[in-house]
């Protein structure tokens, strides 16, 4: 018997990305809004309501408007918004995110979807911290490379559409330092504050790679320990690839390719470092496990069924 499926949004770019990977399955029902009833909460509900898992695309406040009409028990929401990503209520839908997160997503009927620098960040940092490698007080930065699509339709159709010069060249942006995926960076980090984080967007489609310098001597630790904290708790992962120590093919490349891990559900670790300072590294689809994949990928372990199921 097919599952259901309702997808709240579904004309954003997270939501039609949602339908290309659930349209060749035969164990899913897409249900569907009509096109002059998008706007219609009534109708809205109504499918919410009748789905066994309902994807939230939505802005912020319509997804906790939207989040409240559900009343069927039955009915698994994955919110793509950053409304629910702190709350305790709601199960954090990365699935490596720590040893038991697998089982809290298949008995939650509440997820909230990882952002995506927040996906990079947390992979990075997470199990730093638990092995103690990372104190919790310390304060990190980050910076983020991201294609433009995270920007959604209007920032897509900027760059797309005649671009004014200043496009053609990396934007530093979020210069308020109060980044909408901030408070997730910290709460799933387990560090005591958020890192000081300066994205950039650069002018191409998608990729992402998040990078956060390490004081290794400061620490008192080496790179190698790092790997090898990476290399325990990673190993068994099908989709994150923890790449060789100071990884030669990029070092003989002479730089990084921010793009290489596009149209897959994939993110590569990388540990560059000398004897006293280590850059680590990042690196995602933006729409794929930053947002989309991400979000089939905790449906499927919600169901039950194989976690790479459509990926």
């Amino acid at each position: 018997m097919a599952f259901t499926v309702f997808v709240d949004g579904q004309e954003g770019t997270t939501g039609l990305r949602i339908h290309e990977y659930l349209g060749k399955r035969p164990d899913i029902e897409v249900l569907r809004i009509a096109p002059e009833r998008r706007k219609d909460a009534a109708e809205r509900a109504r499918l919410l309501n009748a789905a066994d898992v309902a994807f939230l695309c939505l802005p912020d406040a319509a997804a906790r408007e939207a989040a409240a009409w559900v009343t069927n028990p039955n009915t698994c929401l994955i919110d793509a918004s950053t409304a629910h990503r702190t709350q305790a209520s709601w199960a954090y839908g990365l699935p490596e995110l720590a040893p038991g997160q697998r089982e809290a997503l298949h008995a939650s009927k509440r997820i909230a979807n990882p952002g995506c620098h927040a996906t990079a960040f947390v992979l990075l940092m997470r199990p730093l911290v638990d092995a103690g490698l990372v104190p919790t007080g310390l304060q990190v930065s980050a910076m983020s490379i991201t294609g433009y699509s995270g920007g959604g339709k209007k920032m897509i159709e900027q760059y797309q559409t005649a671009p004014e010069p200043a496009l053609t060249s990396p934007r530093p942006y979020a210069l308020s330092l109060a980044h909408k995926h901030l408070p997730e960076m910290a709460a799933h980090t387990g560090l005591r504050a958020p890192p000081i984080f300066m994205p950039v967007v650069g002018n191409f489609y998608k990729g992402l790679v998040v990078s956060v310098p390490l004081p290794l001597a400061e620490l008192g630790t080496t790179a190698e320990a790092v790997q090898r904290v990476f290399e325990a708790r990673y190993g068994g992962e099908r989709f994150i690839r923890v790449m060789p120590l100071r990884d030669p093919a990029t070092l003989d490349e002479g730089a990084f390719d921010v793009q290489a891990c596009n149209d897959t559900n994939r993110v590569d670790l990388f540990v560059f470092a000398n004897e006293t300072q280590a850059l680590l590294m990042a690196r995602l689809d933006n729409l794929g496990k930053g947002a989309s994949g991400a979000a089939v990928q905790a449906m499927n372990l919600h169901l039950g069924v194989d976690e790479g199921l459509g990926l």
